[in-house]
């Protein structure tokens, strides 16, 4: 049985368990949790900023059901111009996650490295930092 989505939850939970798997050096999984915490800060001010659900609390229009490599322009133009829209400058314009896939949680361990996960850490951060200035401001 799935839960209902709450995106800034697991934005939360993924973001403290990859920077956990991180310090150990577990890159794989770690690199795919930085990933997913990005995705889901997306979705989670999307959200906010009137992206409708459906009962499970999923984006419910098809074009939103997307992983954190195809939905960063998406996510862009869909708050552009809403009340998030003036902090996307703390974004990085170009999509920092083209090199990842969630489908690379079925991959062998030798394709993880730190210095790809380093990255990804980094593009996280910069979402975790624009989730946590739209908190503070109320808009999530």
């Amino acid at each position: 049985m799935a839960h209902p989505a709450d995106f800034a939850n697991a934005h939360v939970r993924h973001w403290r368990d990859a920077e956990y798997l991180f310090d150990a050096g577990r890159w794989g999984n770690a690199d795919q949790l930085y990933g997913l915490s990005a995705e889901c800060g997306l979705k989670a001010v999307m959200v906010a900023d009137g992206l409708p659900v459906d009962a499970a609390g999923s984006p419910a229009r098809r074009k939103h059901k997307k992983h954190v490599d195809t939905l960063w322009g998406t996510f862009r133009a869909f708050v552009q111009g809403r009340r998030t829209g003036h902090l996307l400058h703390h974004l990085p314009q170009s999509n920092p996650f083209t090199s990842w896939s969630v489908d690379n949680r079925y991959a062998n361990d030798v394709h993880f490295n730190q210095t790809a996960a380093a990255s990804h850490r980094t593009a996280a951060r910069r979402v975790r930092i624009f989730y946590l200035r739209l908190k503070v401001r109320g808009h999530v």
